[in-house]
């Protein structure tokens, strides 16, 4: 697919790589980028060599350093609801993809640009990277999902703290509250987001799949149900061709061949 503020590459089998490009304005989420996100989401869903997906911003300064605020200064209160609508549905489009999807932070991670990272099932950093979710110093609110996904993964203390302040975090502050999974030099950063594709991507897909789905529904419910919906999926799981190729291969003592089927 052609577009014009992001771009949509495959790397490797099976390893697809969606990055923000817009350099010059440090990857800031416009209108545009906001559809070719969520088309870009759509399009993945329908390949079929598709095991994981990483998300990151081009050049050196961000990965995205927020919505585009010149784009929204002039906005009406329906037209800010509009864009804020625009925003969340590409960024649940990324969250309900059945592949792991991976965000790959250097640089600002800001407003807009945080909560991009946190629709990403986790995030993984340079030690550069900076978090915020500075909404406040522009008179408005997060839009985007921003005070649900980080009171989510933080905790409710600490992403009010970051809310009502504006302030931004280190990696290192980022990995120690729960952010982040893991920093690495700005170097390594890619090298190691392509290490964790891979590995990804040599497991059983259907089953890699299903692990998202259960953790993503069963966040909502309570234990019983969830496990009862875990019950199921892994009876499920044994009416796969990758079940008995895994299993065959575990005791023929070789690597397995997974398919998807």
């Amino acid at each position: 697919m052609e577009f014009e503020t992001i771009l949509l590459e495959t790397p490797e089998a099976g390893i697809y790589c969606l990055t923000i490009n817009r350099p010059a304005q440090y990857n800031a989420l416009n209108a545009k980028t906001l559809e070719e996100i969520h088309a870009a989401a759509t399009h993945l869903q329908t390949q079929a060599d598709a095991r994981v997906l990483l998300l990151t911003g081009s050049g050196q300064k961000a990965f995205a350093a927020g919505a585009d605020i010149k784009e929204m200064q002039s906005k009406s209160a329906i037209e800010g609801q509009a864009f804020g609508r625009k925003g969340m549905q590409a960024f649940r489009s990324l969250e309900l993809l059945p592949i792991p999807v991976i965000a790959v932070v250097h640089g600002f991670a800001l407003g807009g640009g945080c909560e991009l990272a946190m629709s990403c099932d986790w995030i993984i950093a340079s030690e550069q990277a900076q978090f915020g979710q500075p909404e406040v110093a522009l008179g408005v609110t997060p839009g985007f999902g921003g005070t649900q996904r980080l009171s989510r993964l933080v905790g409710r203390s600490k992403a009010l703290e970051l809310l009502v302040s504006g302030r931004r975090i280190d990696a290192a502050t980022a990995l120690a509250w729960g952010l982040v999974n893991h920093v690495y030099p700005v170097d390594d950063l890619m090298k190691e987001a392509l290490k964790i594709a891979r590995e990804i991507a040599a497991q059983a897909p259907l089953a890699v799949q299903m692990c998202k789905q259960l953790v993503i529904r069963g966040q909502d419910l309570e234990l019983a149900t969830a496990c009862l919906l875990e019950e199921q999926a892994f009876g499920l799981s044994f009416s796969t061709q990758d079940q008995k190729e895994g299993m065959a291969a575990f005791v023929e003592k070789r690597t397995a061949l997974f398919r998807g089927v």
